[in-house]
């Protein structure tokens, strides 16, 4: 197979790395070993040293063996962005576990079919969550429910008490063995676990190390991971990637941009993993109050398309480059990016980071591989790509084929080999780089009472990148108020899933079979 883009790798990064089968626990005790003395997190005014945080990793792992967590457990972590976040993260897999990402905005229907769906034995939680876990736990596999609070007194804090005397030493087999369930979504709607192997994100952390070898000091980099790492990029691209680097990961829980832009000034990031919605954000408040980005070294933009007139601006604001790149659950995230140095192309993905293949093929059979510049299907091999969905052998089956990872995005690639996406097969919806999935926002509009049909798309938005835009018809004589059902789906849905603008309409155009045409209502209002 003919790779254009191996000739655009820069001087200094390698085409290929060899991987170790290791696990994930053994990757971050190397860096424990190099980089004892140096910041492994900073969280506010809080810091820790790799020795501190390999000592409460180990006490955490002890307190967990004690209540009975043993290999093939799942355990489930429904945190911001904080120090306990990582603590829980390698303490279960050092036990053997396997983590469940939880995202902290879902509602108590979507956090009870993740629970349940993986069959998680312990829910490790933020306190201010427990009355929504608490209302469904009930219903759930869950037997051991540990509290995080970031004051005194919660369950979490007597775990750290454990005088960490019987640290599990677990054996694991990488290629085998599940570190983590990303859930994603289903053609159907319902959220699925990609079964990440030790294997797939130890090489994707690698891979990831090899994009940026040439710009990279190890031990010296401070990283401002403000991308959540519940989401598979801010795990890989932010908590791994810099643990493997004896980097500094600057933990921020949440996006609010006088606060981070006070905690760019204090902390001097030198790498800034982003999503486009947070380099938006960042250049408005420039534009109002400046202050001194020229402490980015190296910057990506990931999980949603960075609009092209965005990055120019912020690259020129900052000086540095922002490195636009791809990814997706299924392959631990990250596929492609552009060349951090070198040839770029603003509106590309960029290129396969080493190690991984990537095709253009045919949209009917998938089989065959199209020419330069046509729009086909992006599929995907290498290290990086799940073992397959829990529980789900049939969607794994239409997702790998032939050791291929169907991505089910629309895309292009050029005589250079830089790929393009250009659309997506699915009808998802990528708002603030959360994925949203139509058929679960239009159940919840289906169960209100005065709606008779209801079709969600996504359109355009400045800001968001898309926004989540519902068309619907009312029953016979009945009235409601756009503000009443943004208000119902507020309550039954996470905010991010939640339709921004509601559009009544008389009837929805349907083929001759009744399927409701998205495609129709999506050229309508993205022109409106």
């Amino acid at each position: 197979m003919e790779r254009p883009w191996f000739k655009h790798i820069v001087e200094g990064n390698p085409q290929e790395i060899d991987i170790p089968e290791i696990s994930l626990t053994q990757l971050f005790n190397q860096s424990v070993e190099k980089f004892r003395n140096h910041t492994a997190i900073t969280f506010f005014n809080k810091r820790y040293t790799y020795g501190e945080l390999d000592s409460l990793v180990k006490r955490a792992a002890s307190g967990l063996k004690k209540l009975g967590v043993e290999k093939g457990d799942r355990v489930a972590l429904m945190l911001p962005n904080c120090p306990q976040y990582p603590i829980s993260y390698f303490a279960s897999l050092m036990c053997g576990a396997t983590i469940v990402q939880i995202n902290p905005m879902y509602k108590s229907s979507e956090l009870l079919h993740v629970l349940n769906d993986s069959q998680a034995k312990v829910l490790i939680v933020l306190d201010q969550l427990l009355p929504i876990a608490e209302s469904i736990l009930d219903d759930t596999p869950v037997s051991i429910t540990i509290d995080v609070s970031f004051e005194s007194g919660c369950k979490f804090n007597q775990l750290l008490q454990d005088p960490g005397d019987d640290v599990p030493s677990t054996k694991i087999n990488p290629k085998e063995d599940v570190a983590v369930l990303q859930y994603t979504g289903g053609t159907t709607g319902r959220s699925k676990g990609a079964m990440l192997t030790h294997y797939n994100l130890v090489a994707n952390t690698l891979q990831s190390s090899a994009t940026s070898q040439v710009k990279t000091r190890p031990g010296e980099e401070r990283v401002l991971t403000i991308s959540p790492l519940f989401h598979v990029y801010g795990m890989t691209s932010g908590m791994n990637l810099t643990f493997y680097n004896g980097g500094n990961l600057i933990l921020v829980p949440k996006f609010e941009v006088e606060q981070v832009v006070n905690i760019i000034e204090q902390t001097k990031p030198t790498v800034f993993p982003g999503v486009p919605t947070m380099y938006i954000a960042l250049l408005q408040y420039y534009k109002t109050k400046k202050f001194d980005l020229s402490c980015l070294n190296t910057c990506i933009s990931g999980s949603a398309p960075l609009p092209v007139q965005v990055l120019n601006l912020f690259n020129k604001v900052s000086g540095s480059t922002v490195a636009e790149g791809y990814g997706l659950s299924e392959a631990a995230p990250v596929t492609h990016r552009n060349p951090i140095s070198g040839l770029q192309k603003p509106g590309s993905i960029g290129i396969p980071i080493p190690n991984t293949d990537a095709r253009i093929v045919d949209i009917g059979t998938g089989e065959h591989t199209l020419p330069i510049g046509e729009v086909g299907e992006l599929i995907i091999k290498g290290p990086q790509i799940m073992k397959g969905y829990l529980g789900m052998p049939e969607e794994t089956a239409q997702a790998i084929r032939n050791g291929w990872l169907y991505t089910g995005d629309l895309a292009k690639m050029d005589d250079d080999g830089f790929f393009y996406i250009v659309g997506r097969k699915k009808e998802m919806i990528l708002a603030s780089g959360f994925n949203v999935y139509p058929i679960e926002v239009e159940d919840v509009i289906y169960s209100h009472p005065k709606v008779l049909e209801a079709a969600v798309i996504g359109v355009p938005d400045e800001y968001r990148g898309e926004t989540v835009k519902a068309v619907v018809v009312l029953k016979e004589n009945e009235t409601l108020e756009e503000n009443e059902l943004i208000s119902f789906c507020r309550e039954r849905l996470a905010a991010y899933k939640v339709p921004s603008i509601i559009s009544f309409v008389d009837e929805l155009p349907k083929t001759a079979v009744g399927k409701i045409l998205k495609r129709k209502l999506q050229e309508h209002y993205s022109k409106s």
